[in-house]
């Protein structure tokens, strides 16, 4: 149980609850161990609750007719992810995939919304994470819609800057596969965006390790500039 309120202590949507809060919504929560590779749940499967990154790392995504897979959101520890059917009662929207060994935590739906309702600061706590899962689904619309490939790259590298404490150098979480499906695009074509990035010195790139050389330029890329060519 111990570690089970560890977890939940560093997840956002727990925030500013206290112990006795955590140890009883702790004790709805299923402990699960996937391997690398192995599905969590599938597009269409009754949401029936959800989850919480422990340790390890979930990719979201969505596959066309032809096979063709999005990646929608990655996570990482503290992380929830397959909440929206948890008040709307309908089926998970994407697929989910363990892309590490990975742990998580499992709370059933019913047990959960009778938590909830006796939780303000949970309900609220909820709201915000939402709302925020709904605002980055906004900007990856946008970016896939409306902006080229280099402009998508340069926004997610300087929000990897922002979220590694405003950091020159970035690590990137996931591999460059996963990051051109991520960005909606194929992995030579994100290749050859690398090299562009770096002949210009807007980028250095040491295998996972980007180092962001003009922000400003960046900056400007990700907000609809265009890379000299």
């Amino acid at each position: 149980m111990s570690d089970i309120q560890d977890t939940m202590a560093r997840t956002p949507l727990f925030s500013g609850l206290s112990r006795e809060d955590l140890s009883q919504i702790g004790g709805i929560a299923q402990q699960r161990d996937y391997k690398r590779g192995q599905a969590i749940f599938w597009d269409g499967d009754p949401g029936i609750g959800f989850y919480v990154v422990a340790n390890g790392k979930v990719k979201i995504y969505k596959t066309s007719a032809d096979g063709k897979e999005q990646i929608l959101h990655i996570y990482g520890p503290g992380h929830p992810f397959g909440e929206v059917p948890v008040f709307s009662g309908n089926r998970f929207p994407a697929n989910a995939q363990a892309l590490e060994k990975s742990r998580l935590l499992f709370f059933p739906r019913k047990d959960f919304i009778q938590l909830i309702a006796g939780q303000p600061s949970l309900a609220l706590n909820m709201l915000a994470v939402l709302s925020m899962r709904l605002r980055q689904f906004t900007v990856q619309v946008e970016n896939l819609s409306l902006k080229e490939v280099p402009a998508r790259l340069a926004s997610y590298l300087v929000y990897l800057s922002e979220e590694q404490a405003g950091a020159e150098v970035v690590d990137l979480p996931i591999s460059k596969g996963q990051l051109a499906s991520l960005l909606g695009t194929i992995p030579e074509t994100l290749s050859r965006i690398f090299n562009r990035m770096g002949q210009q010195r807007l980028i250095s790139v040491e295998g996972s390790r980007i180092g962001l050389l003009n922000r400003h330029a960046l900056e400007d890329l990700a907000v609809g500039g265009r890379l000299e060519e």
